[in-house]
């Protein structure tokens, strides 16, 4: 299995890139900057996944080296904390051009690949807790993360008749570099709002992208799994 993960090189995305190299997949990764993963089924790019022009190149340049994609996993991500009324134009452009362009432009490209070499495929993009909840602080980046999860219904009906699925999974907080500059308050306010009262854990998230992608789950496509027990 071919499986695409952007946000690679650290924090949640290199875990599922090390998890799927581990059980003997090609995976292929991208972030901003280089890696030190290094293994014989990885290749890397140097991506920056707001920028259009450079998904479209790296993707075509996937299609060439590995023939395909059979599993897009649209990990990355960037969050900012700030009340609605301190948050510079800029910081919000930015959360919306990585957060749901990102995502989009992946989308699109990989699809065009999955269509021409007649793949199966999956999809899997990323959401928050944080949307279904309101929380306070997180406007912006809520509501990027809302963006996609209605980006992804919609991607589900058209991409169906080419024989792919578009899902969409909402995690609770997780120990990752995302997470380590918001205030311990914030995150025990979002721990407090789950049935199930704790961080998440990378495997946690592994378990619903593994669920995503099985072959079982053909019939299963527009949906948004959040964890810990949080609902729209």
């Amino acid at each position: 299995m071919r499986v695409l993960i952007t946000g690679s090189r650290k924090g949640i995305g290199r875990f599922l890139a090390e998890t799927f190299l581990r059980r003997g997949h090609i995976v292929i990764g991208c972030s901003r900057g280089e890696t030190d993963l290094e293994h014989n089924s990885y290749d890397h790019f140097s991506c920056d996944v707001s920028d259009e022009l450079a998904v479209i190149r790296m993707v075509r340049e996937v299609g060439k080296k590995h023939d395909g994609i059979d599993v897009l996993i649209n990990n990355a991500g960037i969050a900012s904390m700030n009340h609605i009324l301190t948050t510079p134009g800029e910081t919000a452009k930015r959360l919306f051009d990585t957060n749901v362009l990102g995502t989009a432009f992946f989308c699109r490209e990989v699809a065009k690949l999955m269509m021409r070499r007649k793949i199966p495929g999956r999809m899997v993009n990323f959401s928050t807790i944080a949307s279904p909840i309101n929380l306070e602080g997180e406007a912006f980046y809520a509501a990027s993360k809302a963006a996609i999860q209605k980006f992804t219904q919609i991607a589900a009906k058209e991409f169906a008749p080419l024989g792919i699925t578009v899902n969409c999974i909402g995690p609770t907080p997780v120990e990752t570099d995302l997470i380590r500059a918001v205030p311990a308050e914030k995150i025990n306010l979002l721990v407090e709002s789950q049935a199930i009262k704790r961080l998440g854990h990378k495997t946690d998230i592994l378990n619903v992208i593994d669920f995503f992608i099985s072959e079982q789950s053909e019939f299963i496509t527009a949906q948004t799994i959040y964890l810990g027990g949080v609902h729209d």
